[in-house]
């Protein structure tokens, strides 16, 4: 399935010159303030108040983001990430693409028990379904099915929801 998101054209310059008439110049400062202070924050519970009061993202409780995760600053509000899941260090999540005639914007959606290795990148307007796992180091550039497990770049599923339960089965006898 194709990325969710709306395109905007532009003319002249590239999308990205065009920045500030896309987004405020002060959202983009405070936002790039309260990311960088979460990208070093050791506690958890304040790291998620910061996401949910100051960026107005959607945080479910016992949900942890390693340090150095790099949110989109200039629209964070775009994430939502599900409860109890684990983001991995370092990894990034963008809810915009700044291209030369256009620029698009994306919801990005993480459903509950998701973990994502460190070192990702999660594009804008893909879905990753209730407990899947994306591998370390993983391009995300479309929706991950529900229980899933994927990795690598370009993204692949490397075992669906029903294999993952038989290797679960397996590992248990």
């Amino acid at each position: 399935m194709a990325r969710r998101t709306t395109r905007y054209r532009v003319e002249g310059a590239n999308a990205l010159w065009h920045v500030y008439k896309t987004v405020p110049f002060l959202k983009v400062v405070k936002n790039f303030v309260v990311i960088q202070a979460a990208r070093y924050m050791p506690f958890l519970s304040v790291k998620n108040m910061l996401y949910r009061r100051c960026l107005k993202m959607k945080v479910g409780e016992n949900t942890s983001f390693a340090l150095m995760v790099m949110l989109d600053i200039m629209f964070p509000e775009k994430i939502s990430v599900g409860r109890n899941c684990v983001i991995g260090y370092n990894t990034t999540l963008l809810a915009h693409e700044y291209l030369v005639d256009e620029y698009r914007l994306g919801d990005i959606s993480i459903a509950d028990e998701v973990m994502i290795g460190a070192n990702c990148t999660i594009l804008p307007g893909v879905s990753i379904g209730k407990r899947a796992v994306v591998s370390a180091g993983t391009l995300v550039h479309k929706d991950v099915p529900e229980g899933s497990f994927v990795g690598g770049n370009p993204m692949r599923i490397i075992y669906t929801k029903e294999e993952m339960a038989r290797r679960m089965e397996d590992r248990e006898k």
